[in-house]
């Protein structure tokens, strides 16, 4: 019965979903691709009401809207990159293994005095980047949000215009 109303919801929800997984291409954010793959909507419409959800990995909320430092006096030029977000550290840092395998699959490594990389440094730069990140926290990504602001920019036009064409095809169906 709301064949168009589902057209223009399932146009939506494929954009945010599309813009989304760029966005996080785009900002180097997609190593190995968890998050990417976790993008996911479930639409469900019901004769008089329509349900739209949509679902990633938990951390994806700490990448999308940040998360605020535990104490950024902990680093030398130290400052808060999420101070607003409603995710914080309190009193443990990141694990080292979720930021050590990272650290290898960006191949990142220390080099020693001769330019060389050193041996056995992804763990040392792992805690590292876990004390950073315990301290500073983590700069909002934006990544989902802005991806649902443009293309709900859009929806209202489309799904009154959907919905005016359902209700007439309605009307027409009553009448006969």
């Amino acid at each position: 019965m709301l064949a168009n109303t589902e057209t223009a919801l399932e146009k939506f929800s494929k954009g945010v979903i599309k813009q989304s997984r760029s966005n996080l291409t785009r900002q180097k954010k997609n190593v190995d691709k968890d998050l990417y793959k976790s993008l996911k909507y479930d639409l469900e419409i019901n004769p008089n009401s329509f349900s739209l959800k949509f679902y990633m990995n938990e951390y994806g909320s700490y990448q999308d809207e940040g998360v605020k430092g535990a104490n950024p006096s902990l680093v030398k030029n130290g400052k808060q990159k999420a101070p607003r977000s409603k995710f914080a550290f309190k009193s443990k840092q990141p694990p080292i293994k979720p930021i050590q395998d990272w650290v290898k699959k960006r191949g990142l490594r220390f080099r020693d005095d001769k330019g060389r990389f050193a041996k056995g440094s992804t763990k040392s730069l792992a805690f590292l980047i876990s004390r950073s990140i315990y301290a500073q926290g983590i700069k909002p990504s934006r990544f989902f949000s802005r991806a649902f602001e443009t293309q709900f920019k859009n929806l209202p036009s489309e799904v009154v215009k959907a919905y005016a064409l359902d209700l007439r095809e309605f009307m027409k169906f009553t009448e006969k």
